[in-house]
């Protein structure tokens, strides 16, 4: 069960891609969230249809967006390029892009959800009181809504390290870079004698993915015992 070095590098590739991924979408992920739980206005559910249209699009068709739209010659790729130097082609940031785009769905409806369960009337009550929105929203909703905040970001690491087909169709299946444990073991599948590696990995994404549902379900309840007390 030793992992061999290309083994422990792409643990540590797609640890490391994952949580950049769920860093750097946090932010937008919490605001979108809240926007989405508190705010009324035209256009709320087609906002809403594309939050979540990452969950249903098949994932090498998100693959394909990001290249049309980030990659060097993309809409916006060859902009950021030319005058920030800023590249996602064909490397372990790119692999964080398209991980935090997969991921994000996830994260969203379970920080929607929390905000959702908070009482609305201690919000005012502060708002009465003269506290500005901001204000509220970081010293009360932030606080009540964080069980939901850790669950999202629990699931959404998760959904990062089993993220296959939007990573491979964007930034490709480079050791070192972009292969993850996912590409790995699709990589692994293809040599004659790679089955037992695959195997090891198999069980490593098994036991990832079990902790992050353990840690979600306890975290679930934690949140609704402190909305209970």
């Amino acid at each position: 069960m030793l992992l061999t070095e290309f083994e422990w590098q792409t643990l540590l590739l797609s640890l490391k891609i994952a949580g950049v991924a769920i860093i750097f979408s946090l932010p937008v992920g919490i605001l979108t969230a809240w926007i989405l739980a508190r705010c009324q206005f035209l256009g709320k559910s087609l906002f809403d249809s594309f939050v979540h249209l990452p969950l249903v699009l098949p994932p090498v068709v998100l693959g394909y967006l990001l290249l049309l739209t980030m990659g060097k010659r993309g809409i916006w790729g060859e902009w950021l390029n030319q005058y920030f130097n800023i590249s996602f082609s064909f490397n372990w940031q790119g692999a964080a892009l398209a991980s935090a785009v997969v991921a994000f769905p996830l994260m969203v409806r379970s920080i929607r959800l929390a905000i959702e369960s908070i009482d609305t009337r201690l919000e005012n009550v502060a708002r009465t009181l003269g506290a500005h929105k901001f204000r509220v929203f970081i010293t009360i909703t932030l606080p009540l809504a964080f069980p939901g905040i850790l669950m999202g970001i629990v699931l959404g690491f998760a959904r990062c390290l089993g993220e296959f087909g939007a990573t491979i169709t964007f930034v490709s299946n480079i050791q070192g870079e972009t292969r993850t444990l996912p590409l790995a073991m699709y990589t692994l599948l293809q040599m004659p004698d790679g089955e037992h590696s695959a195997m090891r990995l198999c069980i490593i994404s098994i036991v990832l993915s079990l902790v992050a549902l353990f840690l979600s379900e306890m975290l679930n309840r934690w949140h609704k015992r402190k909305l209970a007390g």
